[in-house]
This record gives C-alpha cells, sequence and structure tokens, in this order.
C-alpha cells in the first residue's frame, strides 16, 4: 500500500508536488475544505493513517501527534511551524519540515504594499470614494522616513533595499546580525527600545516563540515614536492586539497594516475592524505564484527525501542531533 500525503495547506489543491510525490510512491489526497481542521478530533480523523502532510495553520497539539501513530513529516509551505508542538513531535520522532528561502521576496512586497497604503491614507481614502465622500487629504512623505526593520533574517533583509528605493533610512534591531549585509546597506543597528522610539514605521519580521508572545504589548508600544505606524507580516502573536486597538484608537499610533491576527481568520467582532486607518490582509504576505511553486516544490521534495533515506537538514527543524531517523520504522517504535 502506498503511503498516503494529505494536503492540507491552502492554496495547495493544485500544483507541483502531486507529480512529485506520486513519482516517488506516495498517494496524494485533497483536504476536504468544508472541514474545520482547528478541531483536534477532526485533525486527527481527516490524517488518520497518513504518513505526511502538507500543513496549514492547523494545530498539531501533543494530542493530535497522538492520535497519528503513522505520521513521519508534517511540512509547512513557510518558514513558521508555531502551530506545531515541537516537543511532541520529537518525542514520537515526527520530521516538522519547512521551506526556506522560497517566499521572502513575496514578503517583502507585501510589507512595503502594506506600508505604502496606510502611508498613502488607505483603506480610509478608498471608502470615503465608495461612500460618495470626495475628500483630499494630506500624509506626511514616506521618502525621508525612518522605517524600523525588528528581525533582519532572509525577510527582514528583503525589505531592506526596497524601503532604501523609496528613499527610506533603515535601522534594525537584530541579535545576530549579517554584518556583511549591514555594512553595504548602511543598515543602522539598535536596541529594541530605541528603535521603536525612533521609526516612523515599525516592520516585525521574527518568529514567534514563547520569548516573543507579545512582543510588542502595551508598554512597548507606548514607546513607539507619536504618529508611527506599525506593519506585521510576522505572526498575529507577536503583538498585544488590545494594547495595539488601544494605541490606535487614543490617536499615539497612526495606522497599522496587519497581515496576521492573533486568532485567524480574525473574527468580525475585533474592535480592528473599525479603524479606518487600518489596513488588512488575510495571511497572504508570502504568498504570489512563484513562491507558491517553490514552496509546495520544495515540501514534496523534502518529503521524498526523508522516504528515500535523505536528510534535508536546511529543511528540518526539530530532531536535533538525531542520526538514527528512520522512515521505516514502525508504531511501536513510539
Amino acid at each position: 500500500m502506498k503511503p498516503r500525503v494529505m494536503c492540507c495547506a491552502l492554496m495547495a489543491d493544485e500544483g507541483p508536488h502531486f507529480e512529485i510525490l506520486e513519482r516517488a510512491g506516495f498517494a496524494v489526497e485533497r483536504v476536504d475544505r468544508s472541514l474545520n481542521l482547528s478541531d483536534e478530533q477532526t485533525l486527527i480523523s481527516t490524517l488518520a493513517g497518513c504518513s505526511a502532510v502538507l500543513a496549514s495553520s492547523e494545530p498539531y497539539t501533543p494530542r493530535v501527534i497522538e492520535g497519528l501513530p503513522h505520521m513521519r513529516v508534517i511540512a509547512r509551505t513557510g518558514v513558521g511551524y508555531d502551530a506545531v508542538n515541537v516537543d511532541a513531535c520529537d518525542k514520537h520522532r515526527i520530521a516538522i519540515t519547512t521551506t526556506p528561502g522560497v517566499n521572502h521576496h513575496s514578503v517583502a512586497e507585501h510589507t512595503i504594499a502594506l506600508l505604502m497604503g496606510v502611508a498613502r491614507g488607505f483603506p480610509d481614502l478608498d471608502m470615503r470614494v465608495r461612500e460618495g465622500r470626495w475628500q483630499r487629504f494630506e500624509y506626511p512623505r514616506v521618502m525621508g522616513c525612518t522605517l524600523g526593520i525588528v528581525g533582519l533574517g532572509r525577510i527582514g533583509q528583503a525589505v531592506v533595499p526596497r524601503a532604501l528605493g523609496l528613499g527610506m533610512k533603515v535601522i534594525a534591531h537584530e541579535p545576530y546580525p549579517n554584518t556583511a549585509f549591514v555594512a553595504e546597506h548602511n543598515v543602522e543597528l539598535c536596541a529594541l527600545d530605541d528603535l521603536l522610539g525612533r521609526a516612523d514605521y515599525v516592520s516585525l519580521h521574527i518568529p514567534l516563540t514563547p520569548e516573543t508572545k507579545h512582543l510588542l504589548n502595551q508598554e512597548r508600544i507606548a514607546k513607539m515614536k507619536p504618529g508611527s505606524v506599525l506593519i506585521n507580516t510576522g505572526r498575529g502573536g507577536l503583538v498585544d492586539e488590545k494594547a495595539l486597538n488601544d494605541a490606535l484608537t487614543s490617536g499615539h499610533l497612526r495606522g497599522a497594516g496587519l497581515d496576521v491576527f492573533e486568532v485567524e481568520p480574525l473574527p468580525l467582532s475585533s474592535p480592528l475592524l473599525n479603524h479606518r486607518h487600518v489596513l488588512l490582509a488575510g495571511h497572504v504576505a508570502g504568498l504570489d505564484a512563484e513562491s507558491r511553486h517553490d514552496a509546495l516544490t520544495m515540501a514534496a521534495e523534502t518529503i521524498a527525501s526523508l522516504k528515500n533515506g535523505g536528510w534535508p537538514a536546511e529543511c528540518v527543524q526539530n530532531l536535533k542531533g538525531i542520526t538514527d531517523w528512520n522512515w521505516d520504522r514502525t508504531t511501536s517504535d513510539r
């Protein structure tokens, strides 16, 4: 019987991964999109008997992992895997894989799109025209403003030349910087609180970990420059949304561009929907035609490599120090 792979990732109903995985001997299945995969039991039932999954943001909790004795690989089409319980996967020797290096240009473009949109008064201006209120407003020019980038990894670095092309000054907070890149692009490194107090626009590009959860809380948002703008294309949990809403309501922040949220999809009851200078998107920053193709290809090739005895270390994000991992281990090994 062929090992099964379930495609839960958004936009994975079609793509190059089908041919790659089928050629490697897998049976590839499309998930039923009507299912609520946020429910643990539904997710367990959906993935029963599967050896691998192209995962989206559904929660791979210890209970879910325990209920999937045949699972070998949880493959994310992206770089974030905060919905996957790493300890549980380590315990049951399930590989967590990502697709590094395929979507940083897409996220960088989306970051700049949100920044420019809020800077020029969207969505408020669009809404006013649709409402028949023909009014004109002036906004501060972006050229000459300071962009503060929190996290200078692949994505943060991809934002830098785009911001410089707009005539912005770039400062960054990054504990482990690429010094050659920083010197080449004349990026000023600084402490987080210093960045928050100086930047006209703050853009978040760090992973969500227990240490970074609510990195921007009430205290830190209060340290942001009055009238500044927050851009978040990282993870929703990096920001305390209540504190952000309070700062937008008081006028301390001029606006925000948000692609990610603490709860996704964003509930229609969220007060963030009431702000006309908050530009929203539904966790799509990393998705363009090129990144979708490349991420699905890399995820499929990673699963195939692991099945065939390979170990694509740059894609495997857990099982550190493991040297005897074997695809064909029996469920009794759990």
